[in-house]
């Protein structure tokens, strides 16, 4: 489940608070706002307990779908401003540090691993002077996935307080030989990221996480999205987490330590629009970094089944849009929650969904019905 990170969505819908009705209404065409319910609620018809949607037009006004419930035992609605945890979108906030620190010429992509983390990557096969910075953000690095999940609702209760360190998942990592050599095929990689983390952490002499918060979430203006370290609980308003462990049945697995710190990232559609934007809007890296992040190269074959036409670049996933042309994206996914997003490679138009459920028997469905909210929220008002 980790291992993909990816989004999918859910249920029974209600137009949100500072929710605005199209121009086009009552003229035979879709709206947005027709077009989002309307999606929205097809993901929920999948059996997932909730799903909240919001779509950022050019003008910059919000339109919002929110679906089924928050809470499968009281029947709570979902909040139009609810927090979630968002998992591998966190990956672009950490790319973009990168990034920003390659434009100020305090690293290079091209630097060796070894260059930073001397020693860190050694044994079987690997070797940090082999992989570079390149290679981790493009998930290209050969490293093989080991970050623990849960298997079980009993592992899940037995195990949701564990806590990591970003050196012993990498520890776990290094008693499998690479999958690859780096550089000579795409696999997607938590523990990757992770060790770009390690990165951050030695070339700012800070905490990655604090990078992040002072480059990427004070800059884009996201007052709603926090790093939540070890805490295993979301601040309110929020839906509850639910997972599929046994066939038709649902466990509430909203409170648990994310190990992968990467993927703890808790935040709003509203934000993450935000993000996404600002990112896309020029308004976070120079222009010739940006130019590096958008480079893309073809995706592994497990991924491009799950996300056909999907290109990679740094930190972010370019996508076919069904109007023409592409947009992008990172989505994100783990015991849960799941989140997806897209913007237009203007940054002008925006959409960022979450939901409130993972079915591991679901996901390709569910994946296919969460692009169906992006790609249709993206190429705007069409006739019904």
């Amino acid at each position: 489940m980790k291992l993909l990170r990816i989004a999918v969505t859910a249920v029974a819908l209600v137009a949100g608070a500072g929710v605005t009705v199209d121009a086009h209404a009552g003229s035979g065409r879709l709206t947005d706002l027709d077009r989002l319910r309307r999606d929205t609620a097809a993901v929920h018809a999948l059996g997932l307990p909730g799903v909240q949607a919001r779509l950022v037009t050019p003008n910059g006004r919000a339109v919002l779908a929110t679906a089924g419930v928050a809470d499968l035992r009281t029947g709570r609605p979902v909040p139009p401003n609810g927090r979630a945890r968002i998992a591998s979108t966190g990956k672009a906030f950490i790319a973009t540090v990168v990034l920003q620190l390659v434009g100020e010429g305090r690293v290079g992509l091209d630097d060796p691993v070894e260059k930073w983390l001397p020693g860190a990557i050694r044994g079987n096969g690997n070797d940090g002077r082999a992989i570079t910075v390149r290679h981790l953000l493009q998930h290209t690095s050969g490293l093989h996935d080991d970050v623990p999940d849960f298997a079980t609702a009993a592992d899940y209760y037995e195990h949701r307080y564990d806590v990591y360190t970003p050196a012993q998942l990498l520890a776990r990592t290094l008693r499998y030989p690479p999958d690859f050599a780096p550089g000579t095929a795409w696999r997607y990689s938590n523990v990757g990221y992770i060790v770009a983390e390690m990165v951050i952490d030695k070339v700012t002499g800070r905490p990655w996480h604090e990078e992040v918060r002072r480059r990427v979430v004070d800059r884009a203006g996201m007052r709603d999205t926090t790093w939540p370290g070890n805490l295993p609980t979301l601040a309110d308003p929020h839906a509850r987490g639910y997972h599929e462990f046994d066939a038709g049945e649902l466990t509430d697995v909203t409170e648990q330590v994310i190990v992968d710190g990467g993927a703890a990232f808790v935040s709003t559609t509203a934000d993450v629009n935000r993000f996404f934007r600002a990112l896309l809007g020029g308004r976070l890296l120079r222009p010739a970094q940006l130019a590096e992040m958008t480079r893309t190269r073809p995706l592994g074959h497990e991924f491009e089944q799950l996300l056909p036409g999907a290109r990679y670049g740094l930190g972010l996933f370019e996508r076919p849009l069904p109007c023409g042309g592409t947009y992008w994206s990172h989505p994100g996914g783990g015991s849960g929650y799941t989140s997806d997003n897209g913007v237009t490679r203007d940054g002008r138009r925006s959409v960022s969904v979450s939901v409130s459920g993972t079915r591991p028997d679901l996901a390709l469905r569910h994946q296919q019905a969460t692009d169906a909210v992006v790609e249709n929220a993206l190429c705007g008002p069409r006739d019904a």
